[in-house]
Order: C-alpha cells, then sequence, then structure tokens
C-alpha cells in the first residue's frame, strides 16, 4: 500500500509542533504566508518521511493527514500470481 502525505495549508497556523516530533526532519516551516496570514508547516523533505503519522496526532488544528491507497502495480502482479 502507497501512502500520501497532505498538508492543508491554509488550516496550519505555522505553530511548529509537527516539526518538533518529527523523527525523520521531513517538515520545516514555509517562507509564503496562507489566506489567514500565517506561514504553514510543509514538508521540505518528502523522501525522508516514513508516515509515522506523529505529526497527524500533534496538531492542534487537524491540518495533516496521511493517506492510504493501493498501488496499481502492485495489486495488479499479485493478482496475476494467484
Amino acid at each position: 500500500m502507497a501512502y500520501k502525505h497532505y498538508i492543508d495549508a491554509d488550516k496550519c497556523k505555522g505553530c511548529g509542533l509537527c516539526i518538533a516530533v518529527c523523527p525523520k526532519k521531513a517538515l520545516e516551516i514555509s517562507t509564503e504566508v496562507n489566506s489567514k496570514g500565517y506561514f504553514p508547516a510543509y514538508q521540505a523533505r518528502p523522501e525522508n518521511c516514513v508516515f509515522c503519522s506523529t505529526c497527524c496526532i500533534m496538531c492542534p488544528d487537524v491540518a495533516i493527514s496521511i493517506t492510504g491507497s493501493e498501488d496499481s502495480g502492485e495489486t495488479a502482479g499479485k493478482k496475476q500470481e494467484e
């Protein structure tokens, strides 16, 4: 299963809690202001993310989500083998 990390920049107030708890230091504060005047967090190093969801749990504004989706390449190969 493949995972996707998403930060809703308009919900994020840039408190930095997610950055502080990220074990792989994948997140940083943006230099661009969001629609509410805050500097939101963003995934500066997505290749470092291990999808542990610590940032999601820590976010007081529920601005971060990790979703899973079936990887069509893997599932197609597995179905053919069965």
